[in-house]
């Protein structure tokens, strides 16, 4: 099913979220203002699993998605909720409409270019391949990578060398299929959606016994995404490489990042987007969005960094910025 209508969703919250939620809105009514897909903005309901209500708490934010044309969709939290907050993606799926094709994006995202132009396959799902060697870390003597993915394809019955990328030898775990969750889209969120929940579920409540010691929070989603996407079709391969995280969106995932190791281009973006008033106004109640953006500590943060010789690992970048007393989130 390749098709330039369907929903597009992310989730927004009190707090950072909703900052992003602007940011995001914003960035999508520069590259898209006139869209075929309808935009949904999700909130969690409050309920016994959230501590209080964890929607957006700030009207005119609100008001300023819908008039960039995000519709709301309020949705219960029955599994996971403040616990694990990155379930909501798993969650909100099962309230979306069924058997419309879906893309999910994390708030933390720029939109560079037309979505509708992204030449989707929504019966091959994909994710993101912008991601790091987070999981798993096989501890001396206890089983590798190969044992601990293969374990888990055995759990759901999968067949896990169907998921190998053979080019890789055993130990680079690029061999395996992984994915980071900051955009993932498939035919049917509910499809996808229960399968998501289902592999979560059981990881996090009974895993296998080779995943002793490793740690699921918060990998508990990027450790079941890969099994959904293998189940449902997809792969590594379902989607030519740049078009998401290149060349239409950026996942800058936290904007000290983002001022850090992106292109001046994206930076140039960033500030073109945030000056209008109407912008400005809403992301300067946000106290890290405030100093990064419109007090210069952005700017602080890039002269830190010489972007054609950053640090191979992403840690080294953040402690840097930490020992400025700049990683503002």
């Amino acid at each position: 099913m390749s098709s330039s209508r369907f929903n597009l969703v992310f989730i927004a919250q009190s707090g950072r979220l909703q900052a992003e939620a602007v940011l995001l809105m914003a960035s999508l009514e520069a590259a898209e203002p006139e869209r075929s897909y309808r935009v949904i903005v999700a909130e969690p309901e409050a309920g016994p699993l959230w501590p209080g209500d964890p929607g957006i708490d700030d009207p005119e934010i609100r008001a300023f998605l819908a008039r960039a044309g995000a519709e709301t969709l309020r949705f219960p939290s029955r599994v996971f909720g403040a616990a694990y907050p990155y379930g909501n993606k798993i969650e909100v799926l099962a309230h979306l409409p069924e058997g419309e094709p879906f893309l999910f994006l994390d708030t933390d995202t720029l939109i560079l270019g037309p979505l509708s132009e992204v030449p989707f396959d929504f019966d091959r799902p994909a994710a993101s391949l912008r991601r790091s060697d987070t999981w798993p870390k096989p501890r001396p003597g206890g089983p590798d990578r190969a044992a601990i993915w293969g374990a888990l394809y055995r759990r759901f019955g999968l067949d896990f060398a169907a998921s190998l990328d053979r080019t890789r030898p055993e130990e680079d775990w690029q061999r395996y299929l992984y994915f980071n969750a900051g955009f993932f889209y498939g035919r049917c969120p509910r499809e996808f959606g229960a399968l998501f929940l289902q592999f979560a579920r059981a990881i996090r409540d009974d895993p296998p016994p080779e995943l002793a010691g490793q740690k699921l929070d918060p990998w508990l989603d990027q450790v079941a995404l890969p099994l959904v996407i293998h189940a449902l079709g997809g792969g590594r391969d379902a989607l030519e490489p740049g078009w998401l995280d290149g060349r239409t969106t950026l996942h800058y995932r936290a904007l000290p990042l983002l001022y850090a190791r992106e292109s001046d281009e994206v930076v140039a973006r960033l500030e073109s987007l945030t000056a209008p008033n109407r912008v400005k106004k809403l992301l300067k109640r946000y106290r890290p969005f405030h100093r990064l953006i419109y007090r210069g500590d952005g700017a602080r943060i890039r002269a830190l960094f010489d972007r054609d010789s950053l640090p191979a690992e992403e840690r080294v970048i953040r402690r840097r910025i930490r020992a400025a007393g700049l990683w503002l989130r």
